[in-house]
């Protein structure tokens, strides 16, 4: 079963530390330490969307924004409940 993220997901930035995620209602705004080099920051975007949700890696595909802060995540088998428990907080 295939689950969509209409709410743009947004990588804010390269930090060092662990990968984090904050809400705001309108986005989903993930955190990470990779750099927005040679896809790293993607790639670490998508492990941590993949493990908040339960998935696979592979199971997080951008669907667009891959050069962008602002993305739209494609993620096979999603909960909607637990997207909405991270969107709120």
């Amino acid at each position: 079963m295939g689950g969509f993220v209409e709410r743009p997901v947004v990588a804010a930035g390269s930090h060092p530390g662990a990968t984090s995620f904050e809400a705001d209602r309108r986005a989903l705004v993930v955190v990470v330490a990779a750099p927005a080099v040679d896809g790293k920051a993607n790639e670490a975007v998508r492990r941590a969307v993949a493990e908040a949700f339960g998935v696979r890696a592979r199971d997080v595909t951008v669907v667009s924004g891959e050069r962008s802060r602002d993305k739209v995540l494609e993620i096979d088998g999603a909960d909607a409940a637990r997207l909405a428990e991270l969107l709120n907080g």
